[in-house]
């Protein structure tokens, strides 16, 4: 029965019964159009409220890269054929860059001005630098000639000025050279070892320059760290030649490696096999310290930028072993070095007496805690050896202060070395 039909038979009672039954089947099937129209829009809706909640996440700081800007979640939810944003873990400040031209880090090889090496260059994976004088050429010039030859990179912190005095020796124009009067190997470290900047080496050296090292390879120190796992080392020091402050820095003659040291309580702290801290385990000295690529990393920041001389440093390096400081620090004892123990910065020479004046103190005490006015008070001007002592003792209860305050301010930190 047609519709229109339908329509004129109505005022027929008997006809109304015919027309509803035929009309039932229309409305059952708009009904399901309606239900199924209406499940299809609520789900798309759900789709879009949940992408918008995503944008949300992401911007709150949930995403891996906390810089991603709004215009590249946005993009991002323009390309179905992906979740993430190809572009989310750029570095801080190359977003305006296409990916493929940003070069995250560098080196210290040195390029030819012009023209392209026939060979490729022989690429260097691990770093020497030494703070040095003058006055221990000899010493120096031993210990780069051994890293050389075992393919380091190396790189010499001019703590006196003289750079034109190392010209006659064959290798002066095969390594670098910064300079920068009466600053000690940390000053030279913070702001020329940056990570992005040695990230390319496998481990970096930072050694003192009164150090003798006839009976030291260093590439088979190099395969000795990498066997043991040690993240933060040493050589050990021939203790018949060597000025010894700890005992645990002491050559071992029956290991390849040691990584604590026994000492019977009398006077001092007692160090047995249930030791867990530094300087019974965990520890090293720093007058040769050598770190991992990681290491570094960690280490580099803890440096204060201010604090040049560096105490104090030992004392915590153990929370940059990328683990169990008990494990990943230790003392290499097959390749061993010579601690001569020599004065240099400070020395009390005619030289030093103006640019110590100049550069290390300053007459102006305004505005600083009791240890900094201590350390800006004018020195004696024959004794600098003593200024310099006294200011590392300076700077060390400043490092203490500094690390007690960052562990009691920061909530979120937890201390890793109470579970080892």
């Amino acid at each position: 029965m047609k519709l229109s039909d339908c329509v004129s038979v109505l005022a027929d009672p008997k006809s109304r019964r015919t027309c509803f039954y035929s009309l039932f089947p229309t409305a059952a099937l708009l009904c399901v159009v309606f239900f199924l129209g209406s499940a299809f829009i609520a789900t798309d809706y759900k789709e879009k409220l949940s992408r918008w909640d995503l944008a949300d996440s992401m911007h709150s700081g949930c995403t891996k890269c906390e810089n991603s800007s709004r215009q590249e979640v946005a993009d991002s939810m323009q390309n179905t054929n992906s979740t993430k944003c190809e572009n989310q873990c750029s570095p801080d400040g190359s977003e305006a860059l296409p990916r493929g031209i940003v070069s995250k880090t560098s080196n210290l090889g040195m390029r030819p001005l012009w023209g392209f090496p026939k060979e490729k260059l022989k690429s260097s994976v691990n770093l020497f630098t030494v703070a040095v004088g003058i006055k221990q050429k000899e010493l120096v010039h031993k210990m780069v000639k051994k890293f050389l030859s075992s393919d380091f990179v190396v790189m010499l912190f001019h703590y006196d000025g003289n750079v034109d005095g190392w010209k006659d020796l064959d290798w002066n124009n095969h390594v670098i050279h910064v300079s920068a009067i009466n600053q000690t190997k940390w000053w030279f470290a913070k702001r020329f070892l940056h990570p992005d900047i040695v990230a390319e080496y496998s481990y970096i050296f930072l050694w003192d320059e009164d150090l003798g090292v006839d009976n030291f390879n260093p590439k088979r120190y190099v395969s000795v760290v990498e066997d043991e796992g040690l993240e933060i080392s040493q050589p050990g020091l021939d203790s018949t030649k060597s000025e010894v402050h700890h005992l645990i820095t002491v050559r071992g003659r029956r290991s390849f490696v040691h990584r604590r040291a026994y000492k019977p309580p009398g006077s001092g702290q007692g160090c047995d096999d249930n030791s867990t801290a530094p300087p019974c385990t965990g520890w090293i000295e720093v007058m040769a310290p050598v770190f991992s690529k990681a290491a570094w990393r960690c280490v580099w920041y803890m440096i204060q930028n201010d604090l040049i001389h560096g105490w104090g440093l030992d004392m915590q390096l153990g929370y940059c072993a990328q683990g169990d400081r008990t494990k990943n620090v230790g003392v290499v004892d097959s390749e061993f070095i010579v601690h001569h123990g020599l004065p240099t910065l400070g020395r009390s020479d005619e030289k030093n007496k103006t640019s110590l004046s100049t550069y290390s103190h300053t007459p102006e005490t305004k505005n600083t805690t009791g240890l900094e006015a201590k350390a800006t008070s004018k020195p004696n001007a024959m004794n600098f050896r003593y200024e310099v002592r006294r200011q590392s003792y300076i700077e060390l209860e400043m490092f203490k202060q500094r690390w007690e305050k960052a562990v009691e301010e920061d909530e979120c930190w937890t201390d890793p070395t109470k579970s080892q």
